[in-house]
């Protein structure tokens, strides 16, 4: 007697279902991306008891004729893929043809649908018998879905489900990702007949920066970059939230593959390597990105929910997504916020954020080029008097009346307080030194406060590593060459990525199937723990196909010792000292934080200074 049996249609149906319909959430998903591929514009979801009892999905799409009503419900039936080769490059959103299966073996499903002729038809199945009946209906062109009952049949599948407002919680968060994922199609959302979420096409980029702050929240957008970089085959494009906006977990980072929502571990690596070297530590980013591929480059069939994807060039799309917020984010400059007439406006709609005490979100305009720079010494002779310089002294008023003339102040020439408002710089002009800690100034919009240290010490880190750069990496040969031993796949990975070490001044050498040798490392890592920063290059490279690790720990040398080298508390600086250290914060890359991710400045303009005394009430 054979052991061995053919599972029985409906028995496959819902193994399939375990993988694919695991909460309610995932019926919609599956569903609406259904009807994104099938061309819709509009799309409205009615929700009852958190799903379980109702899902249902109504779009204006291409429809389904009647003879693929009832193939349609059919496992493995698909009008997505017809070979291996459209199987290599899938352009669509959903294309395994189980989803519809699946969905009706676990519940009550209708399937409805006009494909432009002048009669709909019905069909429906039921998880008992998974035998479908057609019947004539009245629809307009498209297709609505109706899930009811789900998991009727399984009642162990059902009593892992949440309380009706989790489940509710998840299918909300399902259709904000599929809503980013395409601005052109409208949304509508109903749960428990009650309006919850109504989304309208956005076309332009103001309105998809309305849809985005509608669905991440308008704070979001205050303090976002838009980024948009294109190389052969590829494109990322989107926001990325400033440092100052992080977040204490990763709950805000949406990254797109071709309108496909995806969590990606080469995609995680390359968004914190960007932010690595501006972000306070333990914080997380928050970003809403879209990469843009040939579909044959990208596998995007490695997992049944679709949420992974694999890379053919894995190297290359992490370079690039690196590469492309770091840039932003390095060529984020104050005078990029400060342009607006208030914070938080959108240029070209007028429509207003709430304001933010810490720093304005950025201007949608293009700002203006930065006025040139000072030259501000890394070591100032700090301890140096001058008839600008602000005393501490208590109960002396004088150095208090110079504040309010320009008379008391020796400015520069060229950084004197002009007559025309428009001149004035970004950060404006050094007015005091408040506690040997901050330097305050007046601009156009009202008061700045810089964090000397802070402001100076990314100055000097900057400045350490350009002029690291130009000089090249110094490498030093070992007396005593350092022998470790390794994988075999990690002795082939050095191997293989000779030229990448040789780029950052180690000479690596393979001795054995499972052994290294390093010859040389770079001079400032003398003394460094060279062995465990090896083995982590080595681990990056396999995990990732790129590594930043020797770079970063150059870097964390070049930020002590700026860190050492910056001004102190307590120091008193003159007022040219001081306007010099602004003009360079505003021609100095990544001078909104310090070296640790701590914000530079911050700014309190004369609305909110108006608040704080009840001005004009």
């Amino acid at each position: 007697m054979s052991v061995i049996k053919i599972l029985s249609p409906q028995l496959a149906n819902q193994i399939a279902a375990g993988e694919v319909v695991e909460r309610p959430a995932s019926v919609l998903k599956e569903l609406v991306e259904n009807s994104l591929d099938a061309g819709a514009q509009s799309i409205e979801i009615d929700i009852e008891q958190g799903g379980v009892k109702l899902i249902r999905i109504r779009d204006d799409g291409g429809g389904i004729a009647h003879d693929d009503l009832a193939l349609a419900l059919s496992r493995h039936a698909t009008s997505k893929i017809d070979d291996l080769e459209d199987l290599e490059a899938v352009a669509t959103l959903g294309f395994r043809g189980e989803a519809l299966a699946s969905i009706a073996s676990v519940s009550r499903l209708s399937l409805t649908s006009n494909n432009g002729g002048s009669s709909a038809w019905k069909a429906i199945s039921e998880g008992r018998d998974m035998q479908v009946e057609v019947t004539p209906a009245s629809h307009p062109q498209g297709t609505s879905v109706e899930v009811r009952d789900l998991f009727f049949n399984t009642p162990a599948r059902r009593k892992f489900l949440r309380t009706e407002k989790t489940e509710y919680n998840r299918i909300d968060d399902s259709i904000k990702k599929l809503a980013l994922s395409r601005f052109d199609v409208a949304f509508n959302l109903r749960h428990n007949q009650r309006a919850q979420l109504s989304l309208r096409p956005a076309k332009t980029q103001l309105e998809q920066e309305k849809r985005v702050a509608d669905i991440c929240g308008s704070t979001f957008m205050e303090q976002a970059l838009y980024v948009d970089n294109t190389r052969p085959g590829l494109r990322l494009w989107g926001w990325i939230g400033l440092p100052t906006f992080s977040r204490s977990q990763a709950d805000l980072q949406h990254f797109f593959v071709n309108g496909r929502c995806i969590r990606d571990k080469v995609v995680s690596h390359a968004v914190r390597q960007a932010y690595q070297d501006v972000l306070y530590h333990g914080r997380h980013p928050a970003f809403v990105l879209f990469l843009e591929i040939t579909p044959a480059d990208v596998d995007v069939n490695v997992h049944p929910t679709k949420h992974e994807v694999r890379f053919r060039e894995s190297g290359s799309i992490h370079s690039f997504i690196s590469s492309t917020l770091k840039k932003a984010l390095a060529e984020d400059r104050p005078q990029d916020h400060l342009q607006s007439n208030a914070p938080g406006e959108f240029a070209q709609g007028g429509e207003q954020f709430p304001g933010m005490v810490n720093q304005p979100g950025p201007n949608w305009q293009a700002a203006p080029q930065s006025q040139p720079a000072m030259q501000f010494s890394s070591s100032p002779n700090f301890g140096s008097s001058s008839s600008g310089a602000i005393s501490g002294s208590a109960g002396s008023m004088q150095n208090y009346q110079s504040l309010y003339s320009t008379s008391g102040i020796n400015l520069p020439e060229s950084a004197g307080p002009p007559g025309d408002q428009q001149d004035i710089p970004p950060l404006g002009y050094a007015i005091a030194q408040l506690k040997g800690i901050y330097i305050l100034a007046e601009n156009r919009e009202g008061l700045i406060i810089v964090d000397m240290h802070a402001a100076h010490e990314r100055i000097t880190y900057e400045r350490m590593k350009g002029a690291f750069d130009d000089q090249g990496l110094i490498s030093q040969p070992l007396l005593v060459p350092e022998s470790l031993a390794v994988s075999q796949r990690e002795a082939d990975a050095a191997e293989q990525h000779n030229d990448v070490f040789a780029k950052l001044g180690f000479v690596v050498e393979r001795a054995a199937a499972e052994s290294v040798i390093v010859r040389e490392i770079p001079a400032i890592l003398r003394g460094s723990e060279v062995e465990a920063l090896l083995r982590d290059v080595l681990s990056d490279l396999l995990e990732h196909g790129n590594s930043e690790r020797i770079r970063d720990h150059i870097n964390e040398i070049l930020s002590t010792m700026a860190c050492h080298g910056s001004v102190r508390a307590n120091r008193k600086l003159s007022i040219p000292e001081m306007n010099a250290l602004l003009r360079d914060m505003e021609a100095t890359e990544r001078s909104g934080q310090c070296n640790h991710g701590r914000p530079t400045w911050s700014q309190l303009t004369l609305d909110q200074l108006d608040k704080l005394f009840l001005r004009g009430r």
